[in-house]
């Protein structure tokens, strides 16, 4: 598909001088409140969604209701940039937390008439709460950069660097609690989980009260809407045709085999690698400290990612970089782990949990920053197409991997990740070669 020539492949800088009537606004604090809200909500879904599987076996029940919860996710992702649009970022976050804090509650009488509406509203809300999320940390950095003279890819970059280092503790810090409060069997007594959930639902209730403390960025950002070269409204009609109109557009083709490949590695994690991998290894009562492992070594390396990102060229380094750690755990997965015997198998785990850790904080990152540059002047549409593949390739995956070996799974990942690359680096060549000509003329 060839890309109109009149259309920049990287867009202007917006005019500063609209922004500096701004009285001064805490930037850094709204981030500093975003990934803490983050933290809070996250480590106890991500806990609960590791639990699923184990504690809700009736009819599959845990695992039926996480993959009617992504297919939901993928389906509302379309319309997710409408929302956001209208209600803008900080009321659709606020709203994204209710999903999330009714999934754990039904968990308290899990039940399919319980579960079931809770995941297909969860999908809606968790659609909403993540283009939100990109839009508005995007929507803050750029706003910090511009009243700073700052330049705006490095700030791009250290504000996504902080979110996803605190988001990605939620996995370490979650297990640590689920750990701490479950007692014996596959999912612990039934007292002992249902005053896990209570638990959860307290501390989400504090990450959704730290939410309405964020500062309201909608007029924001609808000033820079309206100084975009794209005619982009707040109705729905308008922001419904600029999501579909990214699908014309050649860049956003270029980054969604990524985007789909990052999607189908977390879902590895969690539907293959603690089944196949950590649990005939160390048991159940392992997955909660492998998972631990993966935590730390995704919230470290995205903060050290988000430190070290400038601008294009420094995303594509460190997207490299982040693929060929990912390509290591890979093929050490073909490895036949059951030979390992020792001390060298019972680290097996560990060791592939902190390479996929790595590889995860890298692309939570970059993807999130290479969108927030490129795609500045429709932000929602950008962070809509990030969130519809991922949740796509989630569920594609969670549903194909009980049927499926891990041999084969890996295989597939593994063709998906060098295509996803190569594509990847066209895209890049190409908005370089692009701004090159600019610079010239």
């Amino acid at each position: 598909m060839a890309m109109d020539e009149e259309t920049p492949l990287v867009v202007d800088h917006v005019n500063s001088s609209t922004q500096k009537n701004h009285t001064i606004v805490n930037y850094k604090r709204d981030v500093h409140i975003l990934s803490w809200a983050f933290l809070l909500i996250f480590l106890a879904y991500g806990a609960a969604q590791n639990l699923e599987s184990t504690i809700n076996t009736e009819g599959d029940l845990g695992t039926i209701s996480l993959g009617i919860l992504y297919l939901s996710f993928t389906f509302f992702s379309v319309i997710a940039s409408v929302v956001v649009g209208n209600l803008g970022s900080k009321n659709t976050l606020i709203l994204g937390t209710t999903g999330y804090w009714l999934f754990i509650a039904a968990n308290l009488k899990p039940t399919w008439y319980t579960m079931v509406p809770a995941s297909l509203y969860l999908g809606f809300t968790a659609s909403i709460i993540w283009v939100a999320q990109g839009t508005y940390l995007t929507s803050t950095a750029r706003g910090h950069a511009l009243d700073n003279d700052l330049p705006e890819g490095t700030v791009i970059g250290k504000f996504n660097g902080e979110f996803w280092g605190m988001f990605a503790s939620h996995q370490f810090v979650g297990n640590l609690i689920t750990l701490a409060l479950l007692r014996g069997g596959k999912g612990g007594s039934t007292t002992s989980t249902t005053s896990l959930f209570i638990v959860f639902l307290c501390i989400m209730t504090i990450g959704t009260i730290l939410m309405c403390f964020l500062s309201n960025r909608s007029a924001t950002e609808k000033e820079e809407e309206q100084d975009s070269s794209v005619s982009f409204c707040y109705s729905v009609v308008s922001l419904f045709k600029a999501v579909l109109a990214l699908l014309l557009d050649i860049r956003i083709l270029l980054v969604i085999p990524l985007i789909a490949y990052s999607g189908f590695q977390q879902s590895f994690v969690w539907a293959a690698f603690t089944k196949h991998v950590v649990q005939p290894t160390l048991g159940e009562r392992g997955v909660g400290g492998v998972m631990a492992v993966y935590g730390v070594f995704d919230a470290v390396c995205s903060l050290a990612a988000g430190q070290l990102t400038s601008g294009l060229s420094t995303i594509t380094v460190i997207v490299l970089s982040g693929a060929f750690i990912q390509t290591i755990a890979f093929l050490l997965l073909f490895v036949h782990y059951s030979m390992l015997h020792g001390v060298v198998g019972l680290l097996y785990p560990f060791l592939i949990a902190a390479l996929l850790g790595v590889g995860d904080g890298v692309l939570n990152t970059q993807l999130s920053a290479f969108l927030g540059i490129i795609f500045k002047h429709n932000l929602e549409g950008a962070f809509a197409q990030l969130k519809f593949w991922q949740s796509l390739s989630i569920a594609i995956l969670f549903f194909m991997s009980p049927h499926i070996a891990l041999h084969i799974i890996v295989v597939i990942i593994l063709v998906i990740l060098c295509f996803s690359v190569a594509a990847f680096l066209f895209l890049i060549l190409k908005v370089e070669r692009a701004f090159s000509f600019r610079t010239a003329a």
